[in-house]
């Protein structure tokens, strides 16, 4: 029996080519059109949400999808996706994450070089046409906590150990002692999925533990930080700086006040963003296409009572 490969994406989109290798004899439909996808839904075995920043239609499919054996989101964040209809579903359901997290580790180090070179100071310098030379720190010898310690936080890890650094990790599967790794670190770097649990989990009780001088540096998720903490203490010298590309609302609302705080390095949730990013997520999903059609374990299950 043929493969029916059901897709909610703009079938005109770039980055579905990998889609291609497909083997011969599956039946693939991509569509963003509702009627065609929900009328496609119950002959579907595998669902792909190809859509990085909407899944509203995957979501109105899903439960469509009577036949459904495996369902897949590109991206590697699936707390906009687990509803309690999917999360109770026997079926697995996998995501992108992995493919990620190269990039997001060399942004959180450069994020670090930033603070510690002082290379807004280098800029400002520049601008203002001063030469006036100054002291700076190194990474080398410098501790860095990493709160989730997934595939981005390993993949932080290992960077900054390449530096010299002393790394310390807290996951949900080897907690650690988190305050005690706040508060000896000079460099702290969320990469924890969101999760009712994570969910504010770096607060002011939390903030107040960690030095002056150190930089809290979040590529995971915006909603594990408590923003209002982390400006309280950004502007009242509480800490020295924030390295962020995601936060609890995106776009950044216009008048937000990290727009215009300069201890704040800000990025417009790009720190992942390569010209073949979103090439590569589908080229992932179509190894795992693989695993499936042979009947092999999947890549990247998601625990969906879990979270992440």
């Amino acid at each position: 029996m043929p493969i029916t490969l059901l897709v909610t994406a703009d079938p005109g989109s770039s980055y579905l080519q990998p889609l291609e290798k497909l083997p011969a004899g599956v039946d693939l439909i991509v569509s963003r059109d509702r009627e065609k996808v929900l009328a496609a839904a119950p002959n579907a075995d595998v669902l792909l949400n190809g859509d990085f920043r909407d899944a509203s239609l995957f979501l109105e499919t899903f439960p469509r999808a009577t036949r459904l054996r495996w369902a897949h989101v590109v991206a590697a964040g699936v707390e906009s996706v687990l509803t309690p209809e999917i999360r109770n579903s026997p079926i697995p359901l996998t995501n992108g994450r992995g493919v990620f997290a190269r990039p997001l580790g060399e942004w959180a180090v450069g994020a670090m070089i930033f603070f510690a070179y002082q290379f807004r100071k280098i800029l400002d310098q520049q601008q203002a046409v001063l030469w006036e030379r100054y002291e700076h720190e190194e990474l080398y010898g410098r501790t860095v906590a990493i709160v989730g310690h997934g595939s981005i936080g390993r993949a932080v890890g290992e960077r900054a150990a390449a530096f010299g650094m002393r790394v310390l990790t807290s996951s949900r599967s080897q907690p650690g002692d988190l305050d005690t790794m706040l508060a000896a670190c000079d460099y702290l770097v969320v990469t924890a999925p969101l999760t009712p649990e994570t969910r504010g989990l770096i607060g002011a009780p939390r903030l107040a533990r960690m030095k002056k001088s150190a930089v809290i540096i979040n590529v995971g998720r915006g909603p594990v930080i408590d923003e209002s903490a982390l400006i309280e203490a950004l502007q009242n010298g509480r800490l020295r700086g924030a390295a962020l590309d995601v936060f609890a609302k995106e776009p950044l609302p216009s008048d937000h006040p990290f727009w215009k705080m300069d201890n704040v390095l800000l990025s417009p949730h790009t720190a992942d963003n390569l010209p073949n990013s979103r090439e590569l997520a589908v080229e992932f999903f179509v190894e795992n296409f693989e695993r499936f059609r042979k009947g092999e374990p999947l890549q990247n299950v998601v625990n969906k009572h879990a979270g992440y």
